[in-house]
């Protein structure tokens, strides 16, 4: 057995190169996550101006006010000549008000502290959840509906669900509360027990509308465990272990929270709304000899999840994560050996609570190498008496997160590859979204159950998954534009050729954002960033193409209150100039928003993007129909997209790469 586990030394040299231009030891960078210090001083300062004692305080977010983008490249290339202030955004909840409060954190001082009076409120905090799913447990109509039901109070939990906005005049910060069963199983998302409508408030802490509209099953818990204590034999398919070594250590060096890994060099932060952010991606240019900037910032900046049952039950359920959760307060501790190989690296954060105490965060990052895959081969069988072929072995490196909201597991990956590409890709695992329903087999059904029968009493809802992907291309510059290449047929009809129609391409430069809002799956077919002022030997533009995953375009009609509040799904591309406010595609306050704040509301300024810094955001859609394989627990569901380099390169930048050199494990044989 052969282990590709060892790079030459030519991956060596260039992340050698790479290393001297990494920020200094025990220098803090600018896009640096906050550190366990700074969430205190954020704490000490907002709490010395608005005391416990006399106010009400909880913090909803805490994150990195972004530093100014002309700073941060003046960085990049003289880190210990440029000072850089070190500030933090704060959204918190002072007095049932919205305060956006600025922190400067070296001063410790209070820059800024406005009052947001629109609509819709900030991301919902852990600690409030946690006293909302209780109150159920003591309110005595729930007691009553258990025991109509006959079920055992100690055996329920509760979760909280956003509400949405269904053309509301006013709005309280309220959240729907459902309960399972969880007893013989810990699977209690397919055990819900239906019929039962609780409404919380959540500034006055207690349930506010209470309805037992009548009794459904509730599914059975028989085969619903997915831990492995519980299963049974047969176990398999069987599966051979695998041994992961790398004699020499990872290509990948991480220092602080900026990696160089073979041609790359990028940033890696975390934000408690975004989760993981990738920052200033660099690739080496052996023919250059220079690094060139590809990516300046990208993040997911909303998840969008309609459920597609209008009944009761379920039609408030239709989830914004980002917004309403936050990704980088769901993101949980990744598991070694089992999310990520034992050659992983990884990396500890700090998240908030709801006082503002720091709260760290471990395994919340990993970082590793993944080998195996083709770089690039070719056979030839053209010469006579002669089969030269040549193979290369694709090594790629993987920058993973998970981020749990509630039944839902998302895999989030950054892939880089030495061809210059860039893969993020997105993996579903966890549970489906179960309704109860006094129905064990398809031909029982007499009416739409709005999903899939999975199981017995068990309806798997049809639903969707929106990301959205915020992409600050700065291709070898701030200035770029973006494309729009259609392929068109050409007929022939002078007869210069055997041949009738042909078909070639036809390029438009998008010169505002109403000209860059793109359906995929429709024209055009190549989309493009291309920097107009750069050009290869033979005149092109450089560029980085979108290659999207199988586009998903939403269904649900574009008056519709979730459609309203998720119109930035309408296009599966948009794109602004940079705005550093305009970071968040469902609006800075997601939880009972209007859409009035989004990113389909900011492009009807129509703003010109011919030759700016500009951003692209990606629209990445699954649509689920669920199936019984997706149940108890679902195998993962994965969809990806590449950021490939076009005429970026003067030819194949990874032609004199070599393969890693085999190694001989002891036992194994080639």
């Amino acid at each position: 057995m052969a282990s590709t586990t060892i790079k030459l030394s030519f991956f060596f040299a260039i992340t050698l190169i790479f290393l001297q231009a990494v920020t200094p030891l025990n220098l803090q960078h600018p896009l640096d996550p906050l550190t366990k210090e700074e969430f205190s001083i954020v704490q000490t300062v907002v709490l010395h101006k608005y005391p416990t004692s006399k106010n009400s305080v909880a913090f909803h977010y805490i994150g990195l006010d972004d530093p100014d983008k002309d700073d941060v490249l003046k960085y990049e290339t003289q880190p210990t000549l440029i000072t850089i202030p070190r500030k933090s955004f704060v959204v918190a909840i002072i007095n049932s008000q919205n305060h956006e409060i600025v922190i400067d954190l070296r001063l410790k001082t209070i820059v800024s502290d406005n009052i947001h009076k629109g609509y819709g409120f900030p991301i919902l905090s852990a600690d409030e959840q946690g006293v909302a799913i209780k109150l159920p447990l003591k309110y005595p109509p729930f007691i009553a509906s258990v025991n109509k039901r006959g079920l055992n109070l100690s055996e329920i939990v509760c979760s909280t669900f956003s509400m949405g906005w269904f053309g509301e005049e006013k709005n309280s910060r309220t959240v729907r509360v459902d309960c399972f069963m969880k007893e013989n199983t810990v699977n209690i998302y397919v055990r819900p027990i239906s019929g039962i409508t609780i409404v919380v408030d959540l500034q006055l802490m207690k349930i506010v509308e209470y309805n037992d509209r009548g009794i459904e099953a509730v599914p059975t818990a028989e085969k619903t465990d997915y831990r492995f204590s519980h299963q049974n034999p047969p176990f398999g398919p069987k599966l051979n272990s695998l041994v992961s070594h790398q004699p020499q250590g990872s290509g990948a060096h991480i220092n602080g929270y900026s990696v160089s890994w073979a041609n790359w060099r990028f940033h890696i932060g975390f934000d408690a709304r975004a989760g993981i952010v990738i920052s200033l991606a660099s690739i080496y240019d052996l023919e250059k000899h220079k690094s060139r900037r590809v990516l300046y910032k990208g993040y997911i900046s909303e998840l969008f999840v309609p459920y597609q049952d209008p009944t009761e039950e379920f039609y408030f359920k239709t989830f914004f994560d980002s917004g309403e959760f936050g990704f980088g307060l769901s993101t949980v501790s990744l598991i070694p050996n089992r999310d990520c190989p034992s050659h992983a690296q990884f990396i500890d954060t700090y998240i908030h609570s709801a006082d503002g105490s720091p709260i760290l965060l471990k395994n919340a990052i990993c970082v590793f190498e993944q080998y195996g895959n083709i770089m690039w081969r070719h056979t030839e069988t053209g010469i006579p008496n002669e089969f030269p072929e040549e193979s290369r072995t694709e090594v790629n490196l993987i920058v993973r997160t998970v981020v749990t909201v509630g039944n839902y597991d998302n895999v989030l990956d950054w892939e880089f590859k030495t061809s210059g590409s860039i893969k993020p890709a997105i993996a579903l695992s966890g549970i489906l979204e179960i309704k109860g329903a006094n129905i064990k087999h398809k031909d029982e059904i007499k009416e739409d159950q709005y999903g899939t029968l999975v199981s017995a009493n068990s309806i798997g809802i049809y639903h969707d998954h929106f990301y959205m992907y915020y992409l600050d291309f700065d291709v070898d510059g701030v200035n770029n534009s973006f494309e729009k290449t259609s392929l068109k047929t050409v007929r022939i009809t002078d007869g210069s050729s055997k041949r009738k129609s042909y078909w070639t391409t036809e390029t438009q430069t998008a010169k505002t954002e109403s000209d860059a809002k793109i359906t995929i799956g429709l024209s055009p077919a190549e989309l493009v960033v291309v920097n107009p002022n750069k050009k290869t030997a033979v005149g092109n533009d450089v560029g980085y193409r979108l290659i999207p995953a199988i586009p998903a375009h939403p269904l649900l009609t574009e008056d519709d209150y979730p459609q309203i509040r998720g119109a930035f799904t309408n296009y599966n591309v948009w794109v602004t100039p940079y705005n550093r406010t305009e970071k968040w595609a469902g609006g800075l306050y997601v939880d009972h928003s209007r859409g009035d704040d989004t990113l389909a509301v900011w492009t009807q300024k129509n703003r010109d993007i011919e030759n700016k810094d500009i951003v692209l955001w990606h629209v990445v859609g699954i649509h689920h129909v669920p199936a019984q394989e997706d149940f108890p627990i679902m195998p993962l569901l994965s969809t990806s997209f590449e950021l490939r380099p076009t005429n970026f390169f003067e030819r194949n930048p990874v032609l004199n790469t070599l393969s890693p050199r085999d190694v001989n494990w002891p036992g194994c044989s080639n």
